[in-house]
């Protein structure tokens, strides 16, 4: 570390004084899959349905990080890495702020996955595999990124020309072409309740 920068942690409030504070244990979700696969869909959902329920969540998507704080990054493997670093570190300011983090992320090799599960620790990473087979991905492509990738105007794009390497032992999957919204909503909602639910 920089012998110039003083951190300042230990005088600040703890995990478990906002935890408290907002009645809820904090953990970060982390959904992965192809494009299109309903990874960002889904996470809005399960905003939603948690804030119902009395929990505070923040849904983190690439649409919206990539068009702010990552904004300068392209789509090399170099630049994916980069993009999933920064966005392990601000998952990780959620978590410690009490937060419960909805990060919405194609992440494609498990390289750059284990990564984020590293920097925010084991504990707090929930890997959650949003699976859809290509094909339904590309009938969906609600962007038109799969017909452009195929035309060769896209390079890079995952599931096209670049891998998208599955996990192999999530906390969850869901199979999108299988199941409802609803549904896909609700096995999240159901699967995380008692690991966010603070025990008094």
């Amino acid at each position: 570390m920089d012998k110039n920068i003083h951190p300042i942690f230990d005088r600040l409030l703890q995990r478990q004084d906002r935890e408290t504070r907002l009645n809820q244990k904090s953990k970060v979700l982390w959904l992965t899959g192809l494009s299109g696969s309903g990874k960002s869909t889904i996470a809005q959902g399960v905003e939603r349905a948690l804030y119902n329920k009395g929990f505070f969540a923040q849904v983190l998507d690439g649409d919206n990080i990539r068009s702010g704080i990552n904004n300068n990054l392209g789509f090399t493997i170099e630049d994916r890495q980069e993009n999933i670093r920064r966005i392990a570190e601000v998952a990780k300011l959620y978590l410690h702020s009490g937060v419960i983090t909805l990060n919405s992320f194609i992440s494609p090799t498990k390289e750059i996955r284990d990564y984020a599960r590293q920097t925010i620790g084991a504990d707090d990473f929930i890997e959650i595999y949003i699976n859809a087979p290509l094909e339904v991905c590309e009938q969906r492509d609600v962007k038109g990124l799969y017909k452009k990738a195929r035309k060769g105007e896209i390079k890079g794009f995952t599931g096209i020309d670049s891998p998208y390497e599955a996990p192999e032992n999530p906390a969850l999957e869901i199979r999108t072409n299988e199941l409802s919204l609803e549904d896909s909503v609700e096995r999240i909602c159901d699967f995380i309740l008692p690991l966010i639910t603070l025990k008094n």
